[in-house]
């Protein structure tokens, strides 16, 4: 077991470093600060509830609602559609939030827009609960036309990134990597 454990920690520790880094720990400090910049331009007097998309957006909640200094409440959900693989599935609910929606502002948080189906899907869940507002918040768009629908975008993001399969900030590569402070992408994906 123990040179099993050890051959997985030299297999991802050499993704890492070889990974390309497409922004680093300033760059991503200096998203963080303009994503909470805006979100607090339209959200300071809402007193919103900040959904936290579980398991990537934990990183990017936790960094954005700490730059936050407005009254809003917290609460999470998990909904996922890679279960540990590099290409995403059917959406899977594992956790739905707990914090009523009815009435209140809502700010969705997660790590990433790629194609968007998880992120629509969570938005319309919120909007079919009775929120009155429905707002979406991530660290990283990747820049590509594959979008599940056209022209979606997030309300408040971070950073444009290139197509590429991305780990750190929350998003990872099987399993790991999710702590690291910058976005990398590994070679050849």
């Amino acid at each position: 077991m123990q040179e099993e454990m050890l051959t997985e920690i030299n297999r991802i520790n050499q993704v890492l470093a070889e990974a390309d880094c497409l922004a680093d720990e300033h760059q991503v400090a200096k998203a963080f600060d303009k994503m909470a910049a805006e979100v607090t331009e339209q959200l300071k007097n809402a007193m919103p509830v900040v959904f936290c998309v579980m398991n990537g957006g934990l990183f990017t909640t936790s960094e954005l609602v700490k730059r936050l200094k407005f009254p809003l409440e917290m609460d999470y959900m998990h909904a996922t559609r890679y279960r540990r693989q590099i290409k995403g599935g059917e959406l899977h609910w594992r956790v739905e939030a707990e914090v009523s929606m009815k009435d209140r502002s809502v700010l969705i948080v997660d790590d990433i827009l790629d194609e968007g189906a998880t992120l629509a899907a969570i938005l319309d869940h919120c909007r079919k609960q009775g929120a009155r507002d429905v707002k979406c918040a991530v660290l990283v768009d990747k820049k590509h036309d594959r979008k599940a629908i056209e022209g979606f975008k997030a309300d408040f993001t971070g950073l444009e990134v290139e197509d590429r399969y991305l780990f750190g900030c929350g998003m990872d590569y099987q399993g790991y990597l999710r702590n690291l402070p910058a976005i990398y992408a590994p070679k050849g994906l």
